[in-house]
């Protein structure tokens, strides 16, 4: 009896190394292209970028789309190479050096700061817009990224500004790979418009 129980759990086990195993999803990296080097002096201030907080959707590294209101999904087999958050902290880090204004790291950073970058990420999925005033084509989705950004200073900790950001950006096709290339393009828009906007708060500070 216990020759053939044994038996008998061999098999079960070989049964499931039989079953399909799910496909791994496909991870994409967060296009970037480098800004162009910013005009004036650099500045003073050492720049902390804090990770952005997010809800429990936007904080995964899922690729969501909208592809009706008030209704998201996410691409199947894709997936971001991190989270969103870092990745988008990690982009603003970078356009901000590319800049050359600004002394600017991560708050993985054991270095001290004089100001700190804190948002909230409140999108960064895709959209299709049905509404034709949009001016965009109803069968194409759009990148859409919006961040709350506020510039703190550290000693004191009092406001020096806060800002909505928001870039949008088509995509060239309904393939997942064009829909990140959109994000990509938004995301660079996005760090240069928050990189001017830190650049001029700092400069009047």
């Amino acid at each position: 009896m216990r020759r053939l129980a044994l038996l008998a759990l061999a098999g079960m086990l070989s049964a499931c190394t039989l079953l399909p195993e799910s496909d791994p999803a496909t991870l994409h990296l967060l296009p970037a292209s480098a800004l162009e080097r910013a005009d004036g002096p650099p500045l003073e201030a050492r720049l902390r970028v804090e990770t952005p907080q997010a809800s429990a959707l936007l904080s995964g590294a899922r690729i969501l789309v909208m592809p009706e209101p008030n209704r998201l999904q996410a691409y199947a087999g894709a997936r971001w190479s991190d989270r969103t958050p870092l990745l988008l902290r990690d982009r603003l880090v970078e356009g901000l050096r590319d800049r050359g204004r600004l002394s600017a790291h991560d708050d993985n950073s054991p270095l001290g700061a004089d100001v700190a970058l804190v948002s909230d990420l409140r999108a960064f999925h895709s959209v299709y817009y049905q509404d034709v005033d949009q001016g965009v084509d109803p069968g194409l989705p759009v990148a859409v990224i919006r961040l709350d950004a506020t510039l703190v200073e550290e000693t004191q900790r009092r406001l020096l500004g806060e800002r909505r950001f928001e870039a949008r950006e088509p995509s060239r096709g309904t393939d997942v790979q064009q829909v990140v290339e959109a994000f990509g393009r938004a995301a660079d828009t996005l760090a240069r418009e928050v990189a001017e906007w830190s650049e001029g708060v700092l400069e009047r500070r």
